[in-house]
């Protein structure tokens, strides 16, 4: 068993390319340390075709030169014939399965600006819109100061998890990810601890893009009704008035109100209407919208495959810019609409300060959440040497977008007539149907989500298939009944508590707590006390931040 934790080629053969283990597609077959594994644990059709005997004695002499170039006589690594061929090397999963190289081409590694950009991409999600109601519950000036504070915090803990696996020299950890990470450290309890709080982020995400997908659809099919015939939007709504109209969709005169409670009891009847007419009865945003989804989506979820959805991640992107430019022009429009009042409200304006900021943190902790797949976007860049930087760059760059649109549309938000407080967790729905550039928002924001949903549910059965049945797609059953769960959950969200700032902030705080706070820090700990450079300073700091994910947690349930 000790001989099996030592690396075949020691770190002198590979050099500077050792940290570059990780990529498949660009494997240099020189310097990277060849696997056998047996056939029956080769993802592929015909396995037995693909090792042979002659790779079986290929790995034992690979085992015999990695002892020699335990010394430091370079004359000693191991000759070219040694390495086996490129077909015959396979990079060994810790879940069981080997996968083969498939080439050996080091320009396949993205630029750091792809990285970069990867990241931001990725990071970018609905969290964005619920970003000015955020910052109106914490209070401006707070909000801004927590948003940078948390961004600083989160992209620590996420340097933690990024250089995790290289601090565990006894094995090769160059195909590990961070739950692997907790396997070692923590056993089958961080392992299995890992993969329930990466469900929880995953499947509240699917949650949030079900309520958002139900509002967008019904807003759209409203608009689509309303042009088709001629019906205009009635000056009833409570909201400004002019070519760009904003609406307060539940107002109060209450400016110290919870806007959770108000939009759990309104949203059920705030759709719905008293004329009886047959297109409102049908196209309701909480009571029918939701169940229209299950026909087109739950399909998609039992794919076998989700990579034809993969190809339209570019949408992503394109709506994040495309939201980023109607706030401008929104913002120009309508002006800014700021007054200072420190502690006390006013009847259009918040408090600078205000106790409810916990909700903004639990908000922006899945807003920068990216840990549990941070590891393999960077095994991806070209100069491995840059990650920490890239990294940087890219919270930076995640901060400054949510900012930006935070900052925008709370400036802006008309107050008076209308109140702060009315600016809504999804501050599209504080724009009437009507308006034709979100019209045109929410359409590609549903497209996007259409396509990016079976992504997220085809993300979730593999982990949960393969940790509990080794295959990813054990039957058609067992992926029915996991995809009407999921759906289910959603459906019930979307129907009966469509506040996605609550469900964001609930979801971000818990998975947060295991995934950012604690495993990190923890990890980071064990491994500063085993290499004895764990300080008391250093031992303080990082218990507070694990305290912080607790109390971050605790507070969403008292608010």
């Amino acid at each position: 068993m000790e001989d099996d934790c030592r690396p075949l080629l020691s770190s002198e053969q590979t050099g500077e390319s050792y940290s570059h283990r990780g990529s498949v597609d660009s494997l240099d077959v020189k310097v990277k340390r060849p696997f056998h594994v047996e056939p029956r644990n080769i993802v592929d059709d015909d396995p037995q075709e693909r090792v042979s005997a002659e790779a079986a004695i290929l790995n034992n002499r690979v085992h015999y030169y990695g002892r020699l170039t335990g010394s430091s006589d370079r004359l000693l690594s191991p000759p070219d014939h040694v390495i086996p061929r490129p077909e015959e090397i396979y990079i060994y999963s810790p879940l069981g399965t080997a996968f083969k190289v498939t080439g050996s081409d080091h320009a396949s590694k993205n630029p750091s600006i792809i990285t970069i950009f990867a990241i931001w991409n990725t990071m970018m999600g609905t969290s964005i819109l619920s970003m000015p109601w955020g910052i109106k519950q914490a209070g401006f000036t707070l909000g801004v100061v927590i948003l940078i504070f948390t961004g600083l915090l989160m992209l620590y803990c996420c340097y933690i998890v990024l250089k995790s696996p290289k601090a565990i020299s006894s094995v090769d950890t160059s195909n590990w990810e961070f739950p692997d990470v907790c396997r070692h450290y923590f056993g089958k309890f961080g392992q299995w601890s890992s993969l329930v709080f990466s469900m929880v982020s995953l499947i509240g995400a699917m949650v949030v893009y079900w309520v958002l997908m139900s509002n967008f659809l019904y807003n759209t099919g409203q608009f689509i009704y309303n042009h088709a015939h001629n019906v205009s939007v009635s000056d009833s709504e409570f909201g400004t008035n002019g070519s760009d109209r904003v609406i307060c969709p539940y107002p109060s005169t209450d400016p110290g109100r919870n806007d959770t409670i108000n939009i759990l009891y309104l949203s059920s009847s705030g759709n719905d209407t008293s004329d009886g007419s047959s297109f409102e009865h049908y196209w309701s945003k909480t009571n029918t919208v939701p169940f229209y989804l299950i026909i087109l989506l739950l399909p998609l979820l039992c794919f076998h495959s989700a990579s034809f959805f993969a190809r339209f991640t570019f949408l992503g992107t394109i709506s994040v810019i495309y939201l980023i430019v109607l706030v401008t022009f929104k913002a120009v429009r309508l002006g800014f609409h700021l007054e200072f009042h420190w502690f006390d409200s006013t009847q259009f304006y918040v408090p600078e300060f205000r106790l409810l900021f916990p909700q903004l943190t639990g908000v922006l902790t899945l807003a920068f959440f990216i840990h549990n797949c941070i590891i393999t976007l960077m095994k991806n860049n070209r100069h491995q040497e840059n990650n920490v930087r890239d990294l940087s760059v890219a919270y930076l760059l995640v901060g400054l977008t949510y900012l930006y649109v935070g900052v925008l549309v709370f400036a802006s938000f008309p107050s008076p007539p209308l109140f702060k407080d009315c600016i809504e967790p999804n501050f599209l729905d504080n724009f009437p149907t009507s308006d034709k550039m979100v019209f045109v928002a929410r359409t590609f924001l549903l497209f996007q989500m259409i396509t990016v949903y079976p992504l997220l549910g085809y993300l979730v059965r593999v982990q949960i298939m393969t940790q509990i049945f080794g295959n990813q797609y054990p039957s058609f059953f067992h992926v029915l009944t996991l995809n009407v769960l999921i759906v289910g959950a959603g459906v019930l969200m979307a129907r009966f508590y469509p506040n996605i700032g609550s469900i964001i902030r609930f979801s971000g705080a818990t998975c947060g707590l295991a995934l950012v706070f604690v495993f990190p820090t923890l990890v980071h700990m064990i491994s500063l006390r085993r290499q004895g450079r764990l300080s008391l300073p250093s031992a303080l700091f990082h218990s507070f931040l694990i305290l912080l994910g607790v109390a971050n947690l605790i507070a969403q349930f008292f608010l």
